[in-house]
């Protein structure tokens, strides 16, 4: 695939052929309640396999909040740019643990941090990243943006329009948007499909406000699906399976 891939968000999921995933770090802990979980990861890479398998260009972000959650140590009084570097130091850590998961399964992934460390991650060079792609490398984005105040769901959308990425998708605990939590209201309602302003009045919680105004921007469509759901990632590419769409 040539770098100058173009979005269409006319294109249904089965015909997407380079997507961004973007998961939680608590995706990661399973039933633990810190850190990582390394069946939990094995099964995430074991998904992300099945869509490499499908020949389609993989590039993920992992939160760092089964570690530190930059917000929680800005309310207990800690710096925020402090504690959002630290926040982003533990995303670094989830990525590396997501590369040895996936490097396990005979696929070849570049971590590619914000910021530098070069013993254990590739500094962020667009044009590098996208041949990685093109070489059918996974890749994991890790340290956000590299900034303060900016949240891994802005970096994932960053990261996504930067690689030309047809979607995002947004991997969670349920089957979709709802209008509230359906863990706790039987009556939750789901959306098949969403717009962006939609989810920004209405405050359903798919991403923070920046990420979803800069997915609207640029005409980038986000898949909510449940990352709990056996096979949910793959069956969504090939053009099954249960999700919301939010677009424009």
């Amino acid at each position: 695939m040539s770098g100058n891939v173009t979005q269409n968000t006319t294109k249904t999921p089965g015909s997407y052929s380079r997507v961004m995933l973007k998961i939680s770090g608590e995706a990661l802990m399973g039933d633990q309640g810190y850190g990582l979980h390394p069946p939990t990861v094995a099964r995430i890479a074991q998904e992300v396999k099945s869509v490499h398998d499908m020949g389609i260009e993989i590039c993920m972000v992992i939160g760092g909040g089964n570690i530190f959650r930059g917000l929680q140590g800005s309310a207990q009084g800690m710096e925020r740019a402090t504690a959002d570097y630290m926040g982003m130091l533990a995303t670094v850590m989830n990525a590396l643990g997501m590369q040895a998961a996936l490097e396990a399964l005979g696929i070849h992934t570049r971590v590619i941090s914000a910021i530098r460390m070069d013993e254990v991650a590739e500094p962020y060079i667009r044009r590098r990243a996208v041949r990685h792609l093109e070489k059918k490398r996974v890749i994991i984005f890790a340290a956000g943006t590299g900034n303060p105040y900016f949240t891994t769901d802005t970096a994932a959308t960053l990261r996504a329009n930067e690689m030309n990425c047809e979607a995002i998708f947004k991997g969670t605990k349920v089957d979709g948007v709802y209008d509230k939590d359906p863990a706790k209201h039987s009556d939750a309602k789901r959306y098949d499909n969403v717009t962006y302003d939609e989810v920004l009045q209405k405050h359903l919680g798919v991403m923070d406000a920046s990420a979803i105004a800069l997915a609207r921007d640029n005409d980038l469509p986000i898949i909510v699906f449940s990352l709990d759901e056996p096979g949910g990632f793959c069956g969504i590419l090939a053009g099954n399976g249960t999700y919301t769409r939010v677009h424009g």
